[in-house]
C-alpha cells in the first residue's frame, strides 16, 4: 500500500448527487438547471440528510476528508422559516460527521433570480428576504459552531445574479475571519446579464463591494477577462476549478494557466458529483490545459498534489488531516506517480463500499419518488 495525502472537496452541493446518470435530453446549463431545481422543490431536513451522509460517504470513500459545501436550500417549499431557520445546514453538518467528513458550511446567500427580479418558484426556498436578515441567520449558526474542530461555517454568495449590488458589501464582511466563496462567470450569460445591468463584469462588480481577500474562493471563474484575472491575481484569491462538472454542464474549460501566472491559487472540487474521483478532478485541469493550449505539462503532479490537498484545506480553514492509502490495482502498475494513474477505486475503503451503494439508492430513490409524485 502507498500512503497519499487525503483530499478536499472545495466545492459540493451535496443533493445534486440525486441528478446523476439522470440526462433527460439535450439541453443547456439552463435546463439542466430545471432538473436541478425540481429536486431542491422536495428537500426536508430528513430526506438531506439521507441524501448528503450518502454522499459524503461517497466521498470518504474517494479519500475526501474535508468538504465544502455550498448551501443555499435553506427554508421551507414555500419560503418560510423553519422553527430552527437552520435545521437544513445543520442536516449538512451530521450528516458530513457521520460520514467521517470535516464540514466547512458555506452558508449562501440568494435572494434574487436575476438582475432586478425577486426570487420565483423554489428559489423562495432560498431567500432570507435581504442581506441583514441572512447576515442575523449565518451568524446565529456560525456562534452555534464556534468550538467546532471539524465545522468551519462559511459565507457564500451564490452569484452576482442573485445577490443584488446593494448587498454585496454586507454579505461579502459578514464573517470577515472565515472564508467567502461566490460563483463566477460560470455562463457567458451571466456575464453579458452583469455587463447589461451594471457596467462591470462579475469580478469588477465583486471588487467594488470588497469581496475579493485572501480567504475568498471563485468557484469555476470560467470564463473570465485579462482585467479579471488580474484582479483576482492582485488580490491573492483562490479559484476552485469544478473539470468534471464543468464538461458535464458543457461551461467551457477556465484559464488555469493564466490564473496561476497572475498569483491565483487553484483548489477542486465535485461540485454537482457527476463522478466523486479527486484523481480525475486533478488530472483534468492538466488534461483540459492540454486541450485548449495544445501544450503538454503545464501543471505537475506536484502542483496538482497542492491543488487536490493542502492548498484545498486550507482555503476551507482547516489543516491537513491523516493521510489515506492507495491499494495496488491494475490501473496503478508500473506508475511510478499515482495521480496519473490512480482513481477513487483505488482508495482503501474505510466504509463498506456495498452499504454507500445501498444508502445511494434509498436515498436517490426517496427523492426521486417525491419530485414525480
Amino acid at each position: 500500500m502507498t500512503e497519499v495525502p487525503a483530499f478536499a472537496n472545495c466545492h459540493s452541493h451535496a443533493f445534486h448527487r440525486a441528478l446523476r446518470g439522470r440526462d433527460r435530453g439535450a439541453g443547456t446549463f439552463w435546463s439542466w438547471r430545471d432538473q436541478m431545481y425540481a429536486v431542491a422543490r422536495v428537500l426536508d431536513p430528513d430526506v438531506l440528510y439521507d441524501l448528503a451522509a450518502a454522499t459524503y460517504a461517497e466521498m470518504h470513500l474517494a479519500g475526501i476528508r474535508t468538504v465544502g459545501e455550498f448551501h443555499y436550500v435553506h427554508h421551507r417549499r414555500d419560503g418560510s422559516r423553519y422553527d430552527d431557520p437552520n435545521v437544513m445546514g445543520e442536516a449538512l453538518i451530521a450528516a458530513a460527521r457521520d460520514a467521517g467528513l470535516r464540514i466547512a458550511l458555506l452558508d449562501t446567500c440568494y435572494l434574487a433570480a436575476g438582475f432586478g427580479r425577486a426570487p420565483e418558484g423554489v428559489q423562495r426556498r432560498f431567500s432570507d428576504g435581504d442581506g441583514e436578515a441572512w447576515v442575523a441567520r449565518v451568524g446565529e449558526l456560525a456562534s452555534r459552531h464556534a468550538n467546532d474542530d471539524d465545522v468551519v461555517i462559511g459565507a457564500a454568495i451564490h452569484s452576482v445574479r442573485a445577490v443584488p449590488r446593494e448587498h454585496l458589501v454586507r454579505v461579502a464582511t459578514a464573517l470577515p475571519e472565515a472564508p467567502l466563496h461566490v460563483h463566477v462567470s460560470e455562463q457567458p450569460a451571466e456575464n453579458e446579464e452583469c455587463r447589461a445591468a451594471t457596467g462591470l463584469t462579475p469580478v469588477e462588480l465583486l471588487a467594488e463591494a470588497g469581496a475579493w481577500r485572501d480567504l475568498t474562493t471563485a468557484v469555476h471563474a470560467t470564463h473570465l477577462t485579462d482585467a479579471d484575472i488580474a484582479i483576482l491575481g492582485s488580490a491573492g484569491v483562490q479559484v476552485c476549478f469544478c473539470p468534471t462538472t464543468e464538461a458535464d454542464l458543457a461551461d467551457g474549460i477556465g484559464p488555469s494557466a493564466a490564473l496561476r501566472e497572475a498569483g491565483v491559487r487553484l483548489t477542486l472540487g465535485s461540485d454537482g458529483h457527476s463522478v466523486i474521483d479527486p484523481f480525475a478532478e486533478a488530472r483534468a485541469v492538466e488534461l483540459h490545459q492540454r486541450l485548449s493550449s495544445g501544450r503538454r505539462n503545464t501543471w505537475t503532479a506536484d502542483d496538482l498534489w497542492d491543488m487536490a490537498t493542502s492548498q484545498g484545506h486550507a482555503s476551507l480553514g482547516f489543516g491537513d488531516p491523516a493521510p489515506i492509502k492507495l491499494t495496488a490495482s491494475p490501473r496503478t502498475a508500473g506508475a511510478t506517480e499515482p495521480l496519473w494513474a490512480a482513481t477513487a477505486a483505488d482508495v482503501v475503503p474505510e466504509h463498506d463500499p456495498a452499504d454507500v451503494t445501498a444508502r445511494l439508492e434509498r436515498a436517490i430513490s426517496a427523492v426521486w419518488e417525491r419530485v414525480e409524485s
